[in-house]
């Protein structure tokens, strides 16, 4: 889930970038007086805004993605133990103890 959230908050992230600085040709013959000044704050910016997406991102994640997992794996957990799900020989649970 998380290489999920970082993944596409990259791409966000790059894409809201690359649309800015096609909106702000203007400022480009200031380029290095804003980075000079103000580069630090831009790139406290864009850092925020990237763990914002991310955690956003993560969070609709888990709510879409991993909806009812636990009564799922409490189901197969139950199964497992009634012995009906068929598993490997080197899977058992009395060999591991």
């Amino acid at each position: 889930m998380i290489s999920n959230a970082l993944l596409a908050s990259t791409g966000i992230t790059l894409a809201l970038l690359f649309l800015l600085l096609g909106h702000l040709r203007f400022l480009i013959p200031y380029r290095s007086l804003l980075l000079h000044q103000y580069g630090t704050v831009i790139l406290l910016c864009v850092a925020m805004l990237f763990l914002n997406l991310t955690a956003a991102l993560f969070t609709l994640g888990r709510r879409f993605f991993l909806k009812d997992t636990g009564r799922k794996l409490a189901h197969f957990d139950r199964e497992l133990n009634a012995g009906r799900t068929p598993m490997p020989p080197h899977l058992h649970r009395e060999e591991l103890l």
